[in-house]
């Protein structure tokens, strides 16, 4: 990167390395007369720098720093010939393509560097290796802390014994030789630091994760450390001129006889030796030594030589500093907010993964294994979901919807009538799971919908059951009339009282066929449920669609958040100074419409129409760290579309959808909470009838809440393994026989068995056994009285079918009921006894549990437990929520319960809503 081409810019003319392409111009005017006079070498060097032109400053600058390029122009010249510098770099060419060891390429190298042993341990440092046998990893670009020490004046120091500071500082051994320093005077020796040296600690031995750097804060750093180098270089630079003008000037003011006998020192007219030497060897490379040693001898002549060889480097340099300042300050522009995003990078390699199908369903399975493991280990049934997905905010569909269209039409694959399915199914069937406002269609959309058919279908059906129990009605009314003809009154009697049936009888009709009439007031209800079994495809489709509904919540949530951090501050906020200079154009959109910006965006994407990486530094120019979540929205709509498309165009998932429609006439899909059990066994049924259209996929059962919003996830197990075991077959075989058996007698080791380990209440027990010596004792009554125990006489107003079917399950012994079996018993005048006799049975019960009650208060409960439980009720206790509680009396005799009761009310304050 640029920390190369600076240190190429800042190379000595004598080397063979090419300067930097910005400054040919200059370069070419200092290397005219520095061109050798003989034929033989220069034409090579020409040869080797018209092959380092080709490459580009950001090219050069990937492979290297500053110390680096120093250290193979050390070794080159080192080396001398050509052939043996590339027989050099071959070696190296072998590691790198790991032909070889690191051991063995020391080995190789030892045999080009053993003449040069400073330019071998550095190679060794850098290459990591140690003599010991073991290796480390190499260095970090750019990590120079060695070298301080590792110098001219370099020791072997086991650091690891000295003395420690901190976990930076180790101090050195008192044995070890300090390095010469000159132009110290007293006041430095006692308060610069000889002692403790910096120790550096890699990122491998340190747990502070947060150290670690990206690639964007790489080039960042490594732009500073180019203008930092530079600079030092200019800076050093401009020092040896100062320090020369000194000394001309100081020339100037001698005669001849004493500027000819005028010599300089080592220091040559400054301070130090070291510095000045430095920038003239930067500029004359191998020929430094003779123009510091004509400085010395013959100022006179060399002074102004070099001094102007100076100012000329300074001008370069400084016109070089111009044009990288505006490089540096593009790239860091361009890595800025990058750098800032420390997730971005790790999340769209991940997020792309976990996308996948397979990535999905192994993740709910792992779950399923999961809970068989600790079923099995605990032998307790898991009832939870294996997946619980919250949906924040339901304005949300439309915006998903809204996409997954958008790259549905231009689908050329896809067929009209596919299109048209997948609108309907995002505009109408997923808004009514979600208990939600519907979309709209358009008109030849709306024509091919199947919801009318549907609703005529339930009508139908609904006339249709009222027919037949009218009928049903009637006939048994008939029924009766002819029985008692003579008796004028009570026939009219009985056809009241069939009048009011046939009354109750309509009331109660659609709990029979379903809850047809009760749809509209359970979607009224917050307390009610959706159930669908579904496959693979519609499991995949809630398991995306929930993934982009969340984070198109979130982008929400942040523009909203911006939007209003925004209309705060932008009274007292100052224009940016970046814009006010003109260096950075201003956004374009506010940040009131950010989230509908971001939506166009994403649409541009999926068309074509942005690139990734413009796409990308948008976002990041919005929302900063939290742009994240947004990269990979376009692969998110693709793979939802692709699963959209398998849900229409593929048979098992049209027939999904369609039993889930013919269900919802049977109550298999849902309803109130509070009613589950009235529809548990359809609901088990439908399951059944999934679980045997899906013998070759997963099934999974969907529900969706419509108070919370929340759609649970779980893999239903339908792999029945049969036992082929001689004695469990015959244990079933046996059992079957039992129980299909008409027999009331119990075998004694049942009776030994129950007796251990009974399996009835014992007041039930007494009750049966009760009623059974009643029933005997009137069967030996009629039997002395001559009369008959048909069981006719019994049954004459009792209506009675049994269809019921069942069958076994052969591991669990548990019995599945057949759909559309039925057990049927109908007494006349049953419900008309109910109703009016409805009223007395529940105040007798009533009062029994009262009286139950009071008697358990009355010896457990003190009068200040009971004035704590009331204020606790009217939430006027401190922990509890904060609300209002109302309290009011329902006294309605005429009306269950019959009885006074108090209602009680809460209304809840809503809390200050904080940020997440």
């Amino acid at each position: 990167m640029l920390q190369n081409d600076s240190a190429l810019g800042v190379r000595n003319d004598h080397s063979s390395t090419v300067k930097k392409p910005g400054m040919k111009s200059q370069m070419n005017k200092s290397s005219q007369h520095r061109r050798p006079s003989s034929g033989q070498q220069p034409p090579q060097k020409k040869q080797k720098t018209g092959t380092l032109k080709d490459i580009s400053l950001a090219e050069a600058g990937r492979y290297g720093t500053l110390t680096e390029f120093a250290f193979f122009d050390k070794v080159r010249k080192a080396l001398k010939y050509p052939e043996v510098y590339e027989n050099f770099l071959r070696c190296l060419v072998l590691f790198n393509q790991e032909v070889i060891s690191r051991s063995e390429l020391v080995q190789l190298v030892q045999t080009f560097l053993v003449k040069y042993p400073e330019l071998y341990k550095w190679f060794k440092d850098f290459l990591g290796y140690k003599e010991s046998g073991g290796t480390t990893e190499s260095i970090p670009m750019g990590a120079t802390g060695k070298e301080r020490v590792s110098g001219d004046l370099a020791m072997e120091i086991d650091y690891a014994t000295c003395k420690k500071y901190g976990t930076s500082y180790r101090a050195l051994p008192k044995s070890y030789p300090q390095p010469r320093c000159t132009g110290r005077t007293s006041l430095c020796k006692e308060v610069l630091n000889d002692t403790w040296v910096s120790f550096p600690s890699w990122s491998e031995d340190s747990t502070f994760v947060t150290s670690r750097k990206t690639q964007y804060e790489e080039h960042i750093y490594r732009c500073e450390d180019e203008r930092f180098e530079l600079d030092i270089v200019i800076e050093s630079n401009l020092s040896t001129i100062k320090v020369l003008e000194g000394v001309q000037k100081k020339m100037s003011r001698m005669n001849s006889e004493e500027a000819a006998k005028f010599r300089l020192d080592n220091t040559l007219g400054g301070s130090s030796e070291v510095l000045h030497r430095k920038a003239i060897q930067r500029i004359y490379g191998d020929k430094s030594p003779d123009i510091i040693d004509g400085l010395k001898k013959n100022p006179v002549v060399a002074v102004p030589l070099v001094l102007r060889r100076l100012k000329a480097k300074e001008e370069e340099w400084r016109e070089a500093q111009k044009n990288f300042n505006k490089v540096w300050r593009e790239q860091n522009e361009k890595y800025y907010l990058k750098s800032l995003d420390h997730q971005g990078i790790n999340f769209k390699q991940n997020d792309v993964k976990s996308l996948r199908s397979k990535a999905l369903l192994n993740e709910i399975e792992t779950i399923y294994d999961e809970r068989q493991e600790q079923y099995n280990e605990s032998s307790n049934e898991p009832w939870n979901p294996h997946l619980s997905l919250h949906h924040k905010d339901k304005s949300m569909l439309e915006d998903a919807a809204s996409l997954i269209i958008h790259h549905v039409k231009r689908q050329s694959g896809l067929a009209k009538e596919h299109k048209q399915r997948i609108k309907q199914l995002l505009k109408h069937f997923i808004p009514d799971l979600f208990y939600t406002a519907r979309g709209e269609l358009s008109d030849d959309e709306r024509d091919d919908e199947d919801g009318s058919d549907e609703e005529k279908e339930d009508s139908k059906d609904k006339v249709k059951v009222e027919k037949e129990v009218k009928v049903k009605v009637e006939n048994e009314s008939k029924e009766e009339d002819k029985e008692n003809v003579p008796v004028k009154e009570e026939s009219m009697e009985v056809d009241a009282d069939v009048k009011k049936e046939e009354d109750l009888l309509k009331d109660e009709t659609p709990m029979v066929n379903g809850d047809i009439n009760n749809e509209d007031s359970d979607m009224d209800d917050d307390d009610v449920y959706t159930l669908m079994h579904i496959n693979n495809n519609w499991y995949l489709f809630f398991r995306l669609h929930h993934i982009l509904c969340d984070r198109l919540y979130k982008i929400y949530s942040y523009s909203n958040r911006i939007a209003a951090e925004e209309a705060l501050c932008r009274k007292d906020r100052k224009e940016s100074t970046a814009i006010a200079l003109r260096l950075k154009a201003p956004s374009e959109v506010e940040p009131d419409e950010y989230y509908s910006y971001f939506l166009e965006m994403v649409k541009s994407l999926l068309d074509g129409n942005m690139e990734p990486t413009q796409y990308e530094d948008q976002l990041r120019e919005m929302y900063g760290i939290h742009a994240y979540i947004a990269f990979t929205m376009d692969k998110l709509v693709q793979n939802l579309v692709r699963q959209v498309q398998n849900m229409v165009c593929e048979d098992t998932s049209c027939k999904i959808h369609s039993m889930f429609q013919d269900e919802r006439k049977n109550r298999a899909t849902g309803g109130r909470v509070a009613t589950y059990h009235q529809r548990s066994n359809a609901e088990l049924a439908y399951q059944k009838a999934t679980e045997h259209l899906l013998t070759d996929e997963n099934c999974f059962k969907a529900m969706l809440f419509k108070r919370d919003c929340k759609l649970t996830l779980e893999l239903l197990d339908t792999e029945h393994e049969q036992s082929d075991d001689p004695v469990e077959v015959e244990r079933w075989s046996e059992y079957v026989e039992k129980y299909v058996a008409n027999d009331d007698t119990v075998s004694e080791d049942l009776k030994d068995q129950l007796a251990r380990k009974p399996v009835f209440l014992p007041r039930n027990v007494r009750q049966w056994r009760q009623r059974n010596k009643n029933e005997k004792r009137k069967d030996e009554e009629e039997q002395e009285d001559g009369g008959s125990t048909s069981p006719k006489a019994n049954t004459d107003d009792m209506d009675i079918m049994d269809n019921t079917e069942c069958k076994f399950n052969v591991n669990s012994f548990k019995i599945v009921y057949v759909v559309n079996s039925e057990y049927y018993l109908y007494k006349r005048t049953a419900l008309t006894k109910a109703r009016e006799s409805h009223k007395r049975v529940s105040l007798k019960m009533h009062e029994k549990f009262e009286n139950l009650v009071s008697k358990w208060r009355e010896e457990n409960v003190t009068e200040d437990m009971m004035e704590t439980s009331e204020q606790w009720i009217m939430g006027e206790t401190g922990d509890v929520r904060p609300s209002e509680t109302t309290k009011h009396l329902i006294s309605d005799p005429d009306r269950s319960p019959y009885y006074d009761y108090h209602k009680y009310k809460a209304v809840f304050f809503k809390e200050a809503e904080t940020d997440e």
